[in-house]
């Protein structure tokens, strides 16, 4: 069932969530969320350029597309993916 979880998460639309920061660092990036002060790290910059672009695509999975993910990796970006929306850290586009 997880799977199928991971599935949807990637044919939905997300974005960063309003109250949280971005900093590209080296190793991938600093993700703060200043309602909850949580501190996460992205552990590639192609997760970086994931999570950036998903605000402009559609879905999580054109987002990846976007970024160059490829199709062999997609089950490791959905879960972290899936981590970031956990932490509230993305969010439905549709979420106010």
């Amino acid at each position: 069932m997880a799977c199928a979880a991971s599935t949807d998460l990637l044919d939905r639309g997300w974005r960063v969530a309003p109250q949280v920061a971005l900093r590209p660092e080296p190793f991938g990036a600093l993700v703060y969320h200043f309602g909850t002060r949580r501190l996460t790290f992205l552990r590639s910059r192609l997760l970086l350029d994931v999570v950036r672009g998903l605000d402009e695509h559609a879905t999580a999975r054109e987002a990846c597309d976007a970024a160059g993910v490829q199709a062999s990796e997609r089950p490791r970006y959905s879960r972290a993916l899936t981590t970031l929306a956990g932490a509230g850290m993305i969010v439905p586009q549709d979420a106010s």
